[in-house]
């Protein structure tokens, strides 16, 4: 996999004095429609002999915005810094998103730009892009500025699916309703989590259905309840099923944050420590309490032949 350069912020790039083409934008979920855009960068770059740059921004406007309802991220940083170098991507430009950042005109906009990046060859958008104070920047605007400073504008038609555009907003949605179906058609790969299995308290095991616990706190969390998952890791096993809870626990002890635990439907290659990646396959139930541990038990034993279902396992 390409491992992008990461720069933290315009005033802090280096990059070889070759042409620059450079995708904008907050590109959150690197869904189907962001790679238009980015993989446009990317194949200019290629011809030119130049270097395919993502300009994204963190956090997202809505946290100075909006702070008390911020927009949640699908991916966090490193996992789109990590999604767009599979896509070919070079270099990976953060800027800090301030009051002062908010602040630039549209009019400042591309010379701010063109004065950090000098070799600015190309700038790659989405057609419904804004950008500028008041976010009073469009497309038609930004083509008029390249034009000025001697800059390609590529302005990529949105995808659409089942007749809407493809968005954060309707990936989002489709994760916190628990449809990992829709939003990997939407995405255009599985939504997965990822992190270290840390020690749990082993009541999974007591019961009769051992769990790997894993460290993760993402900041869109999906809805609460059990998947159909597959678990890969480091060790060289390929995608193994498993069946998955994400959420409060509350028939055994109501936890304060959502916990993510995973059991095995084959032998279980993982233990604390072990950093794995979870792929979220379809969703299986709501959470909810049950009236002791033995219901518990009776309805794990229904999910896990559920999820045996869903891999086609005897």
């Amino acid at each position: 996999m390409n491992h992008p350069a990461q720069f933290d912020g315009l005033d802090r790039v280096a990059l070889p004095p070759r042409p620059l083409h450079v995708a904008i934008g907050m590109f959150d979920g690197v869904h189907l429609g962001h790679r238009v855009v980015v993989e446009s960068a990317v194949q200019s770059a290629r011809h030119s002999g130049g270097v395919s740059v993502v300009l994204t921004f963190s956090p997202h406007p809505s946290v100075l915005f909006r702070p008390d309802n911020p927009t949640r991220m699908i991916l966090d940083l490193p996992e789109k810094v990590a999604k767009l170098g599979a896509i070919g991507v070079d270099a990976v430009v953060v800027q800090h998103f301030t009051r002062e950042f908010a602040a630039i005109t549209a009019e400042e906009f591309v010379p701010l730009i063109k004065r950090h990046l000098p070799r600015l060859a190309g700038i790659y958008v989405g057609d419904n892009f804004r950008f500028g104070m008041g976010r009073k920047g469009d497309v038609a605007m930004l083509v008029g500025e390249g034009r000025r400073h001697g800059i390609t504008v590529f302005s990529a038609p949105r995808v659409n699916l089942d007749g809407e555009p493809i968005s954060s907003t309707r990936i989002r949605e489709r994760i916190q309703s628990g449809d990992m179906k829709g939003a990997a058609a939407l995405l255009g790969y599985v939504y997965t989590a990822e992190g270290t299995v840390v020690h749990g308290k082993h009541l999974g095991k007591t019961i009769g259905f051992p769990t790997l616990n894993l460290g993760w706190s993402p900041d869109l969390r999906p809805l609460y309840g059990v998947y159909a998952v597959r678990v890969s890791g480091a060790k060289s096993y390929g995608w193994l099923p498993a069946v998955a809870n994400y959420g409060l626990r509350p028939t055994v002890e109501q936890s304060v944050e959502p916990r993510l635990e995973i059991h095995m439907l084959v032998a279980c290659p993982y233990g604390a420590g072990d950093p794995v990646a979870v792929e979220w396959i379809r969703f299986l139930r709501p959470e909810k309490k049950f009236g002791g541990i033995e219901e518990l038990r009776s309805q794990i034993a229904r999910d896990v032949a559920a999820a045996r279902a869903e891999f086609s396992l005897p």
